[in-house]
């Protein structure tokens, strides 16, 4: 390394001191042709009085004027570069033409004239400036750079070279010497941006001519045509469709806070009022009935968000998340399509318990379909829209799992009819697990065995496995104050209404009157006569302790199984995790480039009779049923169009859009 850089900084040195050297030789040089006694060479140049020193190049003058010093000097009145050894030689002269520059044959120097010539540059002494001397005139000439010296035969004794010359000259040289010279520095080339990520390779991103719009091309699967589990068309009967869509919109704040995960991003297309303006192109082109956001920055929300959904005709209810961050989930729904019944936030922060002390949020919605009033008397079962965003730390899947039975607690309570059963589901959003995980196989069968389950495993985002201390989760996972059992039902729906106070009659109270406890002296009670100084007798056959009613509280419906949690809504996940034309994964995300699917619609089903669930993406379970979904994408075509976010797609995650319809009833 030190060796690297003395060699940067001393032949750059080197050279300079070469070059200066070379001017001063060509000074001493011209000198001498001034102080020549031609004619030629006096018209030329400007006589200077002989000095001392000049005697012993007396004979080197003699003998070039000779040679060829008419020939040479015709020839300059003729073309000026024909001989290139005058002009090597003659400073004043290549001053006079500094735009020409031709090769000519250097063999007209013998080489004891060359020698010579050389000698002088090693003079220790300068050439001693005599009393009265006339100074040399100085003759205009351009700007002047200095530059590396060359090596070529073309200037072997020339280190300045007017500015000129370089425009037209291609140099070739060290490139330590190249940023060391004082000349016009060739401009910086501009690197092409590649992918910052670390053992991922290097992906050129696409130019911006490339149709984003083609590469990102996502399918419209229709499942309407198709028959159901009990071989039934979906268009047997009069049917309510709608639309749903769930989407990250990455908040803003976020975005910033993690600024290393977007390196890839042009700074232009991750600016908001650019991505604000795709996002809402979005739902346009999509147009769903019901809209469910999550990573929705409040301000942007209240200024941006809400009214420009209003405009499209929707109505919106948004929960900030907890704490003191500043985004939250958002659920919208068209009024001409449905009508609220009832909506609940869902807070996962409980103060005091440290498995739930992080501020994710969650918005349970229970809308009531509008028919058209054509149908006459038909009616529709109540919709329930579950929205959240689950903790994203993929060490603390324990957190995940508590948050996830909070949430489905919530729409257990929101969704449960007058007879017990469950109306029709849909939760969605950002649960930050993978497909097949502990997590997402516990919301798609309905029970999970996590007792002694490494917290890391829980959600599959990383592993960690490597590592020598694990969290592990211990039964129970929560406490029973937070008032949820194993089977993610609050405990208060297990229990029969009591009257909330209780009444005694008179004989109990009496029973009282000789307990034990009646009959002991109080401890600094003061004595008077006749009231206090006497000990009440307890009359035979009174029994000394009492019989107190028995109020214990009653055993839920749920008894609670030791490291097991369970829940009764029978969900099932819109999307199949795989692309069916090319058998890849499908993927809903892409941090640090890597490509994964953590964004689900899960909507309710029901089992059939042998208690196995059906393959066939069109379940049905009498009132909801899948139609069709939209294609998500592989990992391979989002680093073709250099990932997440991009000019086409505003968001690091893709959006989820499925087609459910409700069957309608009459009475």
């Amino acid at each position: 390394m030190i060796a690297s850089c003395l060699c940067y900084l001393l032949l750059p040195a080197a050279r300079l001191f070469r070059a200066i050297s070379d001017a001063c030789f060509t000074c001493r040089k011209n000198a001498l042709l001034a102080k020549s006694s031609s004619p030629q060479v006096e018209g030329d140049f400007a006589m200077a009085p002989r000095g001392p020193d000049q005697e012993e190049c007396e004979g080197l003058l003699q003998q070039w004027r000779k040679e060829g010093s008419s020939q040479v000097l015709s020839s300059v009145s003729e073309d000026p570069l024909a001989d290139k050894a005058l002009a090597q030689s003659s400073l004043a002269f290549l001053m006079d033409n500094p735009g020409e520059q031709d090769a000519a044959a250097e063999d007209k120097w013998s080489s004891r004239q060359l020698s010579d010539l050389r000698a002088a540059e090693t003079l220790e002494e300068p050439f001693p400036q005599v009393l009265g001397e006339a100074p040399v005139s100085e003759v205009e000439a351009p700007l002047w750079a200095a530059v590396p010296v060359q090596t070529g035969s073309q200037y072997a004794d020339c280190a300045v070279l007017p500015m000129g010359a370089l425009a037209t000259e291609q140099w070739e040289e060290d490139p330590a010497v190249v940023a060391w010279s004082i000349a016009t520095e060739p401009m910086p080339q501009p690197e092409t941006p590649i992918w910052p990520f670390e053992s991922l390779g290097q992906l050129q991103p696409p130019p911006m001519e490339i149709p984003y719009h083609e590469i990102l091309w996502r399918e419209w699967e229709d499942f309407s045509t198709q028959p159901d589990a009990q071989g039934l068309e979906a268009g047997d009967g009069p049917q309510f469709q709608f639309t749903l869509m769930s989407y990250n919109i990455l908040a803003q704040d976020l975005m910033q806070q993690s600024s290393e995960l977007y390196l890839h991003c042009h700074p232009d297309i991750l600016n908001w009022n650019y991505r604000f303006a795709n996002l809402m192109q979005e739902f346009q082109h999509w147009d769903p009935d019901i809209l469910c956001l999550q990573e929705v920055q409040e301000d942007h929300y209240w200024e941006q968000l809400e009214p420009a959904l209003q405009m499209m005709g929707f109505t919106c209810f948004y929960k900030r998340r907890t704490g003191c961050k500043m985004d939250g989930c958002a659920v919208c729904y068209k009024p001409t399509r449905f009508r609220l019944l009832c909506a609940s936030p869902v807070e996962y922060f409980r103060p005091g318990l440290e498995l739930l002390n992080r501020d994710n949020v969650g918005l349970v919605l229970l809308l009531q379909p509008l028919v058209p009033e054509g149908l006459g008397q038909v009616s529709v079962a109540p919709l329930c829209v579950a929205n959240t965003h689950v903790l994203y730390n993929p060490r603390r899947g324990d957190i995940k799992l508590a948050q996830m039975a909070i949430l489905l607690a919530e729409v257990d309570k929101v969704a449960r009819l007058s007879d017990g059963s469950h109306c029709p589901i849909i939760l969605c959003g950002d649960l930050n697990s993978v497909p097949n995980s502990p997590l997402y196989n516990f919301i798609r069968d309905g029970e999970l065995h996590y007792n002694g389950m490494p917290a890391w495993k829980v959600s599959g985002q990383e592993d960690f496995s490597h590592q020598l201390y694990q969290r592990k989760l211990q039964a129970p996972l929560w406490p029973s104050s937070l008032g949820i059992n194993d089977c993610c039902q609050y405990v208060s729906s297990c229990h029969p209404k009591r009257s909330e106070r209780h009444k005694y009659g008179r004989d109990f109270l009496l029973r009282f009157r000789f307990c034990s406890i009646a009959c002991q002296r109080p401890v600094g009670l003061v004595l008077m006569e006749g009231v206090t100084d006497t000990k009440p007798e307890r009359p035979a056959g009174w029994s000394e302790s009492v019989v107190e009613e028995d109020i214990s509280e009653l055993e839920p419906v749920f008894p609670r199984t030791i490291g097991t949690v369970q829940h009764c809504l029978h969900l099932t996940s819109v999307y199949t995790h795989f692309l069916p034309q090319h058998g890849l994964p499908e993927v809903t995300t892409m941090p640090l480039g890597l490509g994964m699917t953590v964004d689900y619609i899960f909507f309710s089903d029901e089992s059939c009779e042998n208690g196995n669930r059906t393959d066939d993406r069109l379940v049905r379970d009498g009132t909801l049923k899948l139609l069709g979904r939209l294609s998500l994408l592989s990992e391979e075509i989002l680093w073709a169009a250099n990932g997440l976010p991009n000019p086409f797609c505003s968001s690091d995650h893709l959006c989820l859009l499925a087609s459910f319809s409700m069957e309608v009833t009459t009475p």
